[in-house]
């Protein structure tokens, strides 16, 4: 079992391994205790695959169970509400305990009720996806808004993050896609060793739990330091959205959940990458379409149509587009981009993926 530090304002330990839930009687015996309710907000396919495995570590305690939708479904107000309704009928209470169990979007809805609910309440990340590695960590919390994703959300740390690997077995080829994609963001930012060793890949499925959990450990690393340093997005930590800011513009434009996140980063990445001027963006591309990544979608989005998201990204201000640009691995920073280079940088790479 490998054990990080994230030394945030409320510092926490991230757990990555098999049977980590055994720590709930052994670390976390105490904040469980100390619970008057137990609530677990689950995804709903998480909950009908794994709800057994892990009330089987919480059976000397009373817990309830509301089950979200699957995905970005998740991220609604509705379900943000419905979350708060389901523990005030509880009886729920400060002194009570959630725990977050299922992918990115369950961790982040939860985590934002713990934050609102009597004005916060502690909880736990129990992340069930390989994307999950990214946002189980760090404490962002967010539902997203018609008009922009992760509009409305508040910085709130969990108490620890258990991420039990095994239960990763279960995911369909596109969610482990989806989250190899922030796996390799990571290596991007970080360590030209750790990139040239991802781009190798051919076929996620060949990767062992150990292979899975050691990428796993790497891109917590990576997260934790730059979250440690900045941990309310005032400077590095922006670093973090490569890739993102062109990402959360075609979720918005196709719909959330119609891309997945990972999808829309590798997305996000290369367009990031050609506007860096990276030497590594034709290695990136071969690696997309060898793992299956949805390149094409770039040429079904007129760039008229995705500007106005882009436009609403949290890190640009007064108009301008904002990205986070890489000219060469482990040296991010932020350049605002005039519109026109923008679309020509755009266009050129709909043309080097049309090409193919």
């Amino acid at each position: 079992m490998k054990l990080l530090r994230v030394e945030a304002d409320q510092p926490y330990n991230v757990h990555i391994g098999h049977e980590v839930f055994s720590l709930f009687k052994e670390d976390y015996r105490g904040l469980l205790d100390a619970a008057d309710r137990i609530v677990v907000v689950a995804d709903a396919q998480v909950a009908r695959l794994h709800m057994e495995y892990l009330l089987r570590y919480l059976q000397e305690y009373d817990v309830s169970i509301l089950t979200v939708p699957s995905g970005e479904q998740a991220k609604s107000v509705e379900t943000f509400m419905d979350c708060h309704t389901f523990l005030l009928k509880e009886g729920c209470s400060r002194k009570s305990l959630l725990l977050a169990f299922g992918g990115g979007a369950v961790g982040d809805v939860a985590g934002f009720v713990a934050s609102t609910f009597m004005r916060g309440i502690p909880y736990i990340q129990i992340p069930t996806t390989i994307l999950a590695h990214d946002s189980a960590v760090g404490g962002k919390t967010a539902i997203n808004h018609a008009l922009g994703k992760n509009m409305i959300g508040t910085f709130y740390q969990p108490k620890a993050v258990l991420y039990d690997i095994q239960l990763l077995r279960t995911l369909p080829a596109h969610e482990i896609r989806s989250g190899m994609a922030e796996v390799i963001k990571h290596a991007f930012i970080s360590n030209e060793d750790w990139l040239l060793e991802l781009l190798e890949i051919t076929d996620f499925s060949s990767l062992s739990d150990e292979e899975i959990a050691a990428h796993l450990e790497k891109g917590i690393a990576v997260k934790a330091a730059i979250v440690e340093e900045d941990e309310f997005e005032g400077g590095v930590r922006k670093y973090l959205n490569f890739g993102h800011t062109l990402a959360h513009a075609l979720e918005g434009h196709f719909g959330y959940g119609k891309l997945t996140h990972g999808e829309a980063v590798a997305l996000g990445m290369a367009y990031a990458l050609r506007l860096s001027n990276h030497p590594q963006l034709d290695p990136f591309l071969v690696w997309c379409r060898k793992n299956g990544y949805p390149l094409q979608k770039l040429n079904e989005v007129a760039f008229e149509e995705i500007l106005p998201f882009m436009k609403k990204d949290k890190k640009s201000s007064k108009g301008s587009l904002s990205f986070v640009l890489l000219e060469k691995t482990g040296a991010p920073f932020l350049e605002a981009i005039d519109e026109n280079r923008a679309e020509k940088v755009y266009l050129e790479l709909c043309a080097m993926i049309g090409g193919v």
